[in-house]
């Protein structure tokens, strides 16, 4: 008789437990044993992958109701501007996207193209012109803009009661001090990712890869700062790892997460051997890269999606992830902007 004839299988792995530590057993611990077994093979099966596509639905659903209830009522739309400049290919995805998710949530949108020529001075004034207008709630003004224009100033033209991106220095500020605010959109999918998925942030190690202002380090604040107060926020220890932190130590610092935030866009930067055993990952890498197999251009992140999602306990993927949320919470901020729940004053 073999040593180990019984076997328990979940999910394509097997473990096997010796027939004389089973006769051993009283009824009472045999299914203790079982269940531990279980268990075990549930952690060294493969993580669940988050399915943004569902959970921006359910968002954009919940705006569209509102919405729906507002304009029943004899009320007008939201309205969302969104500029864009130049013919950037990716900000054309991005735009339309967005206007996808207007006409879907009832919100009315117009989009405005200026050409890459456009002045600092004519795209400031176009902003402005629509600060004063009265019928727009919300303002967008999609990155990057071309080298001529200063991105900063750009993003501080916008009032903050319609910066529904959460760019303007003043919502930066209200963020980083725990005030409600338009929080960026990206980071704010994250946070409700987890809340929705009941990922569990209190107390636990997070660590964010990527120190950008609009993303890695409001990811950072949200995950850290405490829950208790307006944000909302995640009470977690964080580390924020950047391009400056040193290859050989990036490893020593992920390995140490229960939840991983990707923000570098660079494919493939995080890999098996770098994340805990049943962390949750979120990948917001957008990265365009040919495959070598089709020869086409495909989009990943910054996971090494394959090899990780066999480790990890939760994983978004890459497209269908981060993407949706992102597009979602700008909704969610649009509706916002247009209740005016935000006191600036």
């Amino acid at each position: 008789m073999s040593a180990t004839i019984y076997k328990i299988s979940m999910s394509g792995k097997s473990l096997s437990f010796s027939f004389k530590l089973y006769k051993s057993l009283t009824k009472s611990t045999k299914p203790l044993l079982t269940k531990r077994l279980f268990q075990t093979c549930n952690r060294l099966s493969a993580a669940k992958i988050i399915n943004g596509v569902a959970l921006a639905k359910e968002i954009k659903d919940e705006v569209k109701k509102e919405i729906d209830e507002v304009v029943a009522s004899g009320k007008r739309r939201p309205k969302l501007i969104v500029i864009r400049v130049g013919e950037d290919p990716a900000s054309q995805t991005y735009v339309k996207n967005k206007i996808k998710a207007c006409e879907y949530t009832g919100i009315e949108s117009e989009s405005i193209t200026l050409p890459t020529t456009v002045s600092e001075d004519e795209l400031l004034n176009l902003i402005n012109k629509q600060n004063n207008d009265d019928s727009v709630d919300g303002i967008l003004v999609q990155l990057p803009v071309p080298e001529h224009i200063t991105e900063r100033k750009v993003c501080n033209a916008v009032t903050p009661s319609k910066d529904v991106d959460g760019f303007n220095v003043i919502n930066v500020g209200r963020l980083c001090s725990d005030q409600m605010t338009f929080i960026p959109a990206t980071p704010a999918g994250v946070m409700e990712v987890l809340r929705r998925t009941g990922i569990e942030t209190f107390g636990k190690n997070a660590v964010v890869c990527g120190r950008s202002k609009n993303v890695g380090m409001p990811c950072a604040m949200l995950l850290h700062a405490d829950g208790k107060y307006e944000t909302q926020a995640g009470d977690a220890t964080v580390t924020l790892c950047h391009r400056y932190t040193p290859p050989e130590q990036l490893p020593v610092f992920t390995k140490t997460a229960d939840i991983l935030v990707v923000a570098c866009g660079i494919p493939k930067l995080i890999t098996a051997d770098m994340v805990k055993e049943g962390a949750t990952v979120i990948d917001i890498g957008i990265n365009r890269i040919v495959d070598e197999k089709t020869g086409k251009t495909k989009l990943v992140g910054d996971v090494d999606f394959e090899e990780v999602a066999k480790k990890a306990g939760y994983i978004t993927p890459v497209p269908g992830g981060m993407g949706p949320m992102t597009v979602a919470m700008l909704m969610k901020n649009t509706m916002m902007a247009y209740k005016k729940e935000i006191n600036f004053d």
